[in-house]
């Protein structure tokens, strides 16, 4: 491609120009929750460290592997769909999928312990943002595993390349959600 050729500005992106669309509103969802977390964060550090040493930051830890790993099935998928490899297309959409599911099941076991532990939503401030940014990035892997049973029906490359877009959005917004809820802070 020369660079008379070559798409410049929005038509360079991968994807469909909607989709960014959403990610960018999402991405400003989930940044404006996590500019809030911080800010009620600084106006009890003390009673936040505390709170967070009840999490589990080695199994969200696992979890992110899980997620990360997930979204390169789905970036592989995406190149096997514009290769015409169909089975191979749809085995790692279904490998995506099937690690979707297993970072449910270890957030959802999460969710127990900390039921279980008496923690909920009133606990402390810590936990409100805890369970609202934790569960409605939950809702997102949800959708995710929808638009990839969606597109692994047809296996067309452009929509294997729309559902990855949206996986990716996923994953970046629990690779920004893990550290600031788990980690940051921590012992002090």
């Amino acid at each position: 491609m020369t660079d008379a050729t070559r798409p410049r500005g929005i038509d360079a992106l991968p994807g469909e120009f909607m989709m960014w669309v959403l990610i960018v509103s999402e991405l400003l969802v989930f940044g404006a929750g996590l500019i809030a977390f911080s800010a009620v964060r600084l106006t009890d550090p003390a009673g936040f460290a505390q709170a967070q040493s009840h999490l589990d930051a080695v199994g969200a830890g696992i979890n992110t592997m899980v997620l990360v790993t997930s979204g390169w099935l789905a970036a592989r998928a995406v190149r096997l769909a514009q290769a015409g490899r169909l089975r191979a297309t749809r085995a790692h959409l279904a490998g995506a999928s099937a690690l979707g599911l297993l970072f449910l099941w270890i957030k959802g076991a999460e969710y127990v312990a900390k039921t279980t532990e008496g923690i909920t939503f009133e606990t402390h401030p810590f936990f409100m943002f805890y369970y609202l940014l934790t569960g409605f990035h939950a809702a997102h892997v949800v959708a995710g595993l929808a638009i990839f049973a969606l597109v692994a029906w047809r296996s067309a490359p452009r929509a294997v390349e729309v559902g990855a877009q949206f996986w990716h959005m996923v994953d970046l917004v629990w690779l920004l959600l893990f550290p600031v809820i788990y980690l940051v802070g921590q012992g002090g």
